[in-house]
């Protein structure tokens, strides 16, 4: 943490990443955080946003963290579980939980039915999934495929650490 206002001390998790923390957007939505990642935003843009929806700013960019008037986090690991760990230290668990989120928009996922997901998904895919979500902002609908296992061993190696450094 570079600024003075702890992320712990804020209520909410929201969380905006800057044009070097893609990866790590996409993978805080997939944990259920509330992550905004605009990769055009230049430095002002960024804090402005921080500040206007009390949301956390994640850099990799040390003077940008330093700059005060705006809570940021200074991402220190060069790679994903790393980077995901600090977070999670940081500001906690996600509220939401995990797969709550569109890892594409951030936008809240909510159950679809079944037969609505029909001719939304393949056949195979709806053949053999019995559960579907929907992304209230973007209209994607998600489903737990093979891609669950990676996702769900990432999400292990996260815990596991944050989970050991508290012992």
């Amino acid at each position: 943490m570079t600024n003075r206002t702890s992320p712990k001390e804020s209520q909410s998790k929201k969380l905006l990443a800057d044009g070097m923390l893609g990866r790590l957007a996409r993978w805080l939505r997939i944990l259920g955080y509330d992550t905004v990642f605009d990769a055009q935003a230049d430095d002002w843009a960024l804090i402005r946003r921080a500040r206007a929806e009390g949301r956390l700013l994640l850099t990799r960019d040390r003077q940008l963290a330093a700059r005060r008037g705006v809570p940021a986090l200074l991402i220190k690991g060069e790679e994903l579980v790393a980077q995901l760990r600090q977070v999670v230290d940081a500001v906690g668990p996600s509220p939401e939980g995990v797969y709550t989120r569109c890892s594409v928009c951030n936008g809240i996922l909510l159950p679809l039915e079944r037969e609505k997901a029909r001719l939304r998904v393949p056949p195979y895919v709806y053949r053999t999934c019995q559960e579907f979500h929907l992304c209230q902002s973007c209209d994607r609908v998600y489903w737990r495929g093979t891609h669950v296992k990676g996702i769900k061993e990432i999400i292990d190696k996260v815990r596991d650490k944050s989970t050991e450094k508290k012992r």
